[in-house]
């Protein structure tokens, strides 16, 4: 059995809340976009990742995702997203810290709980 991504579904009461930490932060495009419709829905994608953002708010108040993003250079990463979105800093993980598992590891955190933790593993 061989698989070639895991994509992930993200459920916002507020789409606009993703497209803030996705796109403007993290900087993923967006593949697709149906924003207008009654079930507004859409696919961000950067490199070889791809999520898909919902605005459900039913499904959003049942779910708190956390999200793993490895990096080759976690200081290039930091350094960008604490001068633009600083307010994205997860206060539980605001700096990078190497972790008991090896990993070097900062969390980012929308106002919805979404939680995205940026790590580089020990070379």
């Amino acid at each position: 059995m061989h698989f070639t991504k895991l994509i992930p579904n993200i459920f916002y009461e507020n789409i606009k809340d993703g497209l803030e930490l996705f796109v403007n932060c993290l900087e993923f495009k967006l593949g697709y976009e149906d924003l207008e419709s009654k079930n507004p829905s859409c696919i961000v994608e950067k490199d070889s990742l791809a999520l898909f953002l919902f605005q459900n708010k039913e499904f959003a108040d049942k779910d708190r995702p956390e999200i793993r993003l490895h990096t080759d250079n976690i200081e290039e990463a930091y350094a960008k997203i604490s001068k633009s979105h600083p307010q994205f800093l997860h206060p539980n993980l605001k700096i990078i810290t190497l972790r008991p598992w090896g990993a070097r590891e900062f969390a980012l955190r929308d106002n919805t709980d979404v939680c995205i933790i940026i790590q580089q593993w020990k070379k």
